[in-house]
């Protein structure tokens, strides 16, 4: 006996090893992605951290993303009348970059909405400009810094450089009051807290407040 336990030790191992290497492999745990506020990345989540329900959003988050959605309706609106009103390249450059930006942020604001079962505004940054036509804001509450109808007015009547100094002038009066909005939010108790809410509200705050910069730059230039 002594003599064969070592084979029969030997024969096991090996048949232990071959029965090991046949099975197949575990499949890894799924990925997944969740996507992240305008201007910053998705992130992985394991399952463990995936099952987390989202924080209830407050009233304040609510109506922060349903008014920025009003606000930057205005914004894309404003920068609908820029073909027609001003040959000023790097100015249509700049407002280009705002309608592209402002109007994949009103497709966030939308979803983060929709996904909670809240209410959606009517994105009215798609009307038709070539008569005039804008926004009705008397329908609506006047968001901190939106043009009011007469100054809306007033930018679409102008042309060249009288359009370029109100256009820089509106739209540094309204990216100031998005800030305001931001800070109001960041201001209220519980509210902000919704990871992608906080993202998309500090991405706001940081990229108006560069814009303000240069559409300052710009009005100098003009004096």
């Amino acid at each position: 006996m002594a003599l064969r336990f070592p084979a029969a030790s030997a024969a096991f191992l090996a048949l232990s090893a071959a029965a090991a290497w046949s099975q197949p492999a575990q499949p890894s745990a799924p990925t997944i992605v969740q996507p992240g506020a305008p201007g910053h990345n998705s992130k992985l989540l394991t399952p463990a951290t995936a099952g987390v329900p989202p924080r209830a959003p407050t009233k304040a988050d609510v109506d922060f993303m349903q008014g920025m959605i009003h606000h930057h309706s205005q914004a894309v609106e404003m920068t609908a009348l820029m073909p027609a009103r001003t040959h000023n390249k790097r100015l249509l450059a700049f407002g280009k970059k705002i309608s592209i930006s402002q109007t994949d942020e009103i497709k966030f604001m939308q979803k983060w909405l929709e996904d909670r079962g809240l209410a959606v505004p009517m994105d009215m940054s798609h009307m038709d400009h070539t008569h005039g036509e804008h926004m009705d804001m008397g329908s609506m509450a006047m968001m901190p810094g939106m043009l009011t109808p007469q100054q809306m007015q007033a930018l679409a009547k102008a042309k060249g450089a009288e359009f370029d100094r109100l256009f820089l002038t509106g739209m540094i009066q309204h990216h100031t009051g998005a800030l305001t909005m931001v800070q109001d939010l960041f201001d209220t108790p519980a509210a902000g807290q919704d990871g992608q809410l906080f993202d998309f509200a500090t991405d706001v705050d940081n990229t108006q407040t560069a814009e303000i910069k240069i559409m300052q730059g710009m009005l100098k230039e003009k004096q």
